[in-house]
């Protein structure tokens, strides 16, 4: 194959899964985002206090639900590149007990300690209700987003990315017409809302369903022979995709929790526009990360290093460009996004939120380098560096970093905070992966 039709091949295989998951994840980010507003527009500011405050939840959830499907599908990917189908069914099986367990720990969750964790995750008697009603609808729904989760990557990585999309793009709409329906016509308050994000990952799965059922996939379970290797590898595998999610639920806590102290429930409110804004933007960096990832593990699982350099850099391109593109919209579109969540013409949630978003956003581009940073080393069998850059963002950089500027400049550091742990961890990732290529150099030569 000549030099300029390879790369002809992997640019067009780039855009074919890149663009497809980074539709599929923008969907999917619209889960919570239909909620915000229409909870909004439907229950007001405190409507949308409760919610923000019961958002982490929802993303501890989705992200173990990646790390399983992230950690067993990449190994997947590459035991299959390797034709070697025993051993790929092995991971898909472990990774089906995987979810079934963690299923079993959410649910016991949502009927048992849904209050205690209203309560825990700072709900005051103003959104004690709405918050806890929103916990325990979520949580008994949790096994049907770990298995849309799981389902979704190893259909991705079976080579059927537009199926993935087009569940992910059918369960989001879904969940945006059920948000309608259940809030405004049928009256059925923050209840209504969860039922329909809940509903959301079933009618997801029911899109996959053919694949599996017409035995179009080339994974299927086997004879489970329990091997805690292989439990370790889908685990270390997976944590980045993990961490990637649980922090913004952890960040999303300790910003509440800041945030009730320096401007009360109106600041929660505010933050509630941007975070949930911020899934959106991480969703779309995830996308293009989830994109590549199949790619990568493939051509790295069959030594093709020169494919493995050219999807990641069309990768970082793209990111870069998209970012400088958001920032704009953010920048200038402010005070209309903060509008759009603000029907009771809150003036102390605009005052918070505009120059949050503007000041919060300028970490976009260094979040998108990150999470591409990080999946490509997972992808390339090389998870301490993804876990290092993870485990930084996610908790050893961004909380203490949270507390240190807000006790210096108040808001303006807090919304700090997140673009300057960021640029942090970029620096050491870029640090990462030039010594992992110049260890690699040395070992091939």
């Amino acid at each position: 194959m000549g030099k300029s039709h390879l790369q002809n091949h992997c640019f067009k295989e780039f855009i074919w899964y890149a663009s497809l998951n980074v539709l599929g994840m923008i969907a999917l980010s619209c889960y919570i985002l239909a909620d915000t507003y229409f909870v909004a527009n439907g229950l007001g500011s405190n409507g949308l206090a409760a919610l923000n405050l019961a958002i982490p939840v929802y993303s501890f959830i989705h992200g173990t639900g990646l790390m399983l499907g992230m950690g067993g599908a990449t190994r997947y990917s590459m035991l299959r590149s390797q034709r070697q189908e025993k051993k790929s069914n092995l991971v898909f099986t472990h990774s089906l007990v995987l979810v079934l367990c963690f299923a079993i720990f959410f649910v016991t969750l949502g009927l048992f300690f849904s209050a205690p964790l209203a309560r825990l995750l700072g709900a005051d008697t103003t959104v004690f209700d709405m918050c806890e009603t929103y916990l325990k609808v979520l949580l008994l729904f949790s096994p049907m987003f770990l298995l849309n989760d799981y389902m979704l990557c190893f259909a991705r990585n079976d080579g059927a990315p537009q199926l993935s999309m087009a569940a992910m793009v059918t369960g989001s709409l879904s969940n945006v017409v059920l948000d309608y329906v259940f809030i405004f016509p049928m009256g059925m308050g923050i209840f209504g809302a969860v039922l329909a994000t809940g509903l959301a990952p079933v009618i997801s799965l029911g899109v996959l369903s053919p694949f599996f059922l017409k035995k179009r996939n080339h994974f299927h379970m086997v004879k489970l022979e329990p091997s805690s290797r292989m439990f370790g590898y889908i685990f270390a595998t997976g944590v980045p995709s993990l961490v990637t999610e649980v922090s913004s639920g952890i960040v999303m806590i300790v910003f509440n929790m800041i945030l009730l102290g320096l401007a009360g429930n109106s600041g929660v409110a505010a933050y509630g526009v941007i975070a949930n804004l911020s899934l959106v933007v991480i969703a779309i960096y995830t996308g293009i990360a989830q994109g590549i990832q199949p790619l990568l593990s493939k051509y790295y699982g069959c030594g093709a290093a020169d494919r493995v350099r050219k999807i990641f850099r069309y990768a970082v391109t793209t990111l870069i460009g998209l970012s400088a593109l958001i920032y704009c919209c953010v920048f200038f579109g402010a005070e209309w996004i903060t509008a759009a969540f603000n029907s009771g013409g809150n003036a102390a949630l605009t005052a918070i939120a505009v120059p949050g978003l503007r000041i919060y956003f300028t970490g976009g581009i260094f979040a998108g380098l990150n999470i591409v940073m990080s999946v490509y080393f997972t992808s390339t069998d090389n998870a301490s560096p993804a876990n290092i850059i993870s485990l930084l963002r996610g908790f050893l950089v961004i909380l203490p970093m949270s507390f240190l500027l807000s006790g210096l400049f108040q808001l303006t550091g807090l919304w700090a905070a997140f673009p300057v742990t960021e640029l942090l961890v970029t620096a050491v990732g870029v640090v990462l992966l030039r010594r992992c290529r110049r260890m690699k150099k040395k070992t091939d030569g």
